[in-house]
């Protein structure tokens, strides 16, 4: 009788799925959901998985992350568009009657008229592969919607509220040449890099704290791969613990600039409005205000990265220190543009302030500002820029 052939068992190459699972239990748990892991240090026994790179994490991959929510849409289009009319009104004053304060004018109705019209033209944009000719959606089709738009929520704004420096005036010809050459640049160049922004909502950053990580045995090193090529530790931090993703430093300072417009817009609409201001139903600021509030809110939210996430400080133990330098900002600012004839502002008529240049009656607004600069950092930092190539 023949003897029965011995069947020899075939060893895969990768588990099955349960192993899989049970291995990244060990490993420390999952850190991409609905994916299983091709890690070599996973499976060092599996040659296959050895000579594939590792995918790239959420973080990494360019393409990762989803759209801007609604809100965070509405939000960016109503103080973009308070920049344009701060830009487009300080341009026509300064023809008019050379200042170098370089005062623009806008207001809150006008921020929620741009969100709405921002957001609609945003969803005509989108129909662009739709057109058969690109130049005459480019050219025609796209400027006449955003003219069209404009000028309908200019003069709706004008017979509501009133005019006011800020408000919307009948339109001439140099209006409607003007708004055609805005909406050529919102559609060319602002929506073209404006949606290629991509939110991370799931991406937390935690503070680093004494012993929150295991240390690594004497001697040890940063593990290597397959290819001996060591990888650095996964995580969203940088050098001491500062996050190292987010948007580039270039448009968090535009951020950063546009919402000082916005920020003072409203607070000068409001104290016009409520407090002992003329009445008129719109608020200024000055062109020197970007650049003021942008490098400022830049320097603040290093601050914040770096005392929150290196040192571990709570909210109320940055908040002095946020605000002696925003008071020190303000002031150097201040004395340098009273050299040459262009502050803005002049505290003298108010109690409890330095040369007229800086006033502790703003304190609870500046302390609110801060806090509120916090959030701001948060929420940027899970926007990530991805170019076109």
């Amino acid at each position: 009788m023949a003897r029965s052939a011995r069947l020899t068992p075939v060893r895969r190459c990768c588990p099955p799925r349960l192993r899989a699972a049970r291995a990244l239990r060990t490993a420390g748990g999952l850190q991409s959901a609905g994916r299983w892991p091709t890690s070599p240090a996973v499976f060092p026994g599996c040659p296959r998985l050895a000579r594939c790179p590792e995918p790239p994490s959420a973080a990494e991959a360019p393409g990762a992350g989803t759209a801007l929510p609604a809100w965070m849409r509405l939000y960016f289009y109503g103080m973009h568009g308070i920049t344009l009319d701060v830009l487009v009104s300080s341009a026509r004053l300064f023809a008019r009657s050379p200042d170098l304060r370089m005062l623009g004018f806008s207001s809150p109705y006008r921020c929620l008229l741009h969100s709405l019209t921002h957001f609609a033209l945003e969803k005509l944009y989108l129909q662009r592969p739709r057109c058969p000719s690109a130049f005459v959606f480019n050219f025609l089709l796209y400027p006449s919607a955003h003219v069209g738009l404009q000028t309908l929520a200019g003069q709706a704004l004008l017979v509501s509220v009133g005019g006011g420096p800020g408000g919307a005036a009948a339109p001439g010809a140099l209006d409607l040449a003007l708004q055609y050459v805005v909406a050529l640049y919102h559609g060319q160049v602002f929506l073209k890099r404006f949606l290629r922004l991509r939110y991370h909502g799931q991406r937390r950053l935690q503070p680093l704290h004494w012993g929150a990580l295991p240390a690594a045995p004497p001697g040890a090193g940063v593990p290597a791969t397959a290819g001996g090529r060591r990888r650095r530790p996964w995580g969203p931090r940088g050098a001491g613990g500062v996050p190292s993703q987010g948007l580039p430093d270039l448009l968090r300072f535009l951020f950063f600039g546009m919402h000082g417009f916005l920020d003072e817009i409203f607070f000068t609409f409001f104290f016009n409005v409520l407090g002992q201001g003329d009445g008129t139903s719109s608020g200024h600021t000055s062109l020197w205000s970007f650049l003021m509030y942008g490098s400022c809110s830049f320097v603040v939210e290093k601050l914040y990265f770096h005392l929150h996430y290196s040192r571990g400080w709570g909210t109320w133990k940055r908040v002095p220190i946020y605000v002696l330098f925003i008071y020190a900002w303000e002031l150097s600012w201040g004395l340098g543009l009273r050299t040459c004839g262009a502050c803005s502002w002049d505290y003298s008529h108010y109690p409890l302030n330095f040369m007229g240049l800086i006033t502790l009656l703003y304190l609870p607004g500046w302390i609110f500002l801060s806090v509120y600069q916090d959030l701001l950092s948060n929420v940027l930092w899970r926007v990530q820029y991805v170019p076109a190539n």
